[in-house]
């Protein structure tokens, strides 16, 4: 079993290869590998992947390894292959990103990334820290996750799913800011799972034992 971790030159991947590997190793789950390779990709079991920073610099970055981008999506919807996305890596599986410029995403989730508007003035932006997960509907992924469970932010933006059978769980930040989205084989966190303690080590390892 190949976990491909997608490396497309989008923030530092050491702590998120870290915490796949270890998790791994501890389930049986197999090889985790950090990859640029559309070969490599095409024919991983698992594909995680991760984003930091500006959706347009991410998917413009993404789209610059030639062929990658197509394997990911040959692997996700026509093979099935189950799917995480964090972070920015979470937002390209919406219809579109309104930072800055309208940027296409996958159209997996169908909504748009848009700034976080916080209905009390007070709140900082970006949303940075814990927060408490609201799980709004049970996925295998949460296994022994529950509501009060906290998880790590760092983001301006956060998706408006059309769909409110996509929404997972969310987190409240003076109104609801999407947490986890999901559909079929494909699960998306805002937050940084590698960074959230033993939740966020529950949830890579349910992830990596998850058979959609």
């Amino acid at each position: 079993m190949i976990t491909a971790l997608v490396d497309y030159d989008s923030g530092n991947l050491h702590s998120a290869e870290k915490a796949f590997q270890r998790m791994a190793t501890e389930t049986g789950a197999g090889e985790v590998v950090v990859t640029s390779d559309p070969k490599v990709v095409a024919s991983a079991d698992r594909i995680v992947l991760p984003g930091d920073g500006a959706y347009p610099a991410c998917r413009a970055a993404l789209g610059g390894y030639e062929g990658l981008a197509d394997a990911i999506i040959d692997a996700v919807e026509n093979k099935g292959r189950p799917f995480l996305g964090i972070c920015v890596g979470m937002q390209m599986m919406a219809t579109r990103g309104l930072e800055f410029e309208e940027t296409s995403g996958f159209d997996w989730i169908k909504g748009d990334v848009a700034a976080i508007t916080p209905k009390d003035p007070s709140l900082k932006i970006p949303h940075m820290g814990w927060n408490d997960l609201i799980i709004d509907q049970p996925h295998p992924v949460l296994a022994g996750i529950e509501t009060g469970d906290h998880a790590y932010f760092v983001h301006s933006y956060a998706m408006k799913v059309s769909d409110p059978t996509d929404l997972i769980a969310h987190v409240d930040y003076a109104g609801d800011v999407t947490a986890i989205v999901g559909r079929d084989n494909k699960i998306g966190m805002q937050f940084h799972p590698e960074k959230s303690q033993a939740n966020g080590l529950r949830m890579i390892a349910n992830f990596l034992s998850w058979a959609p």
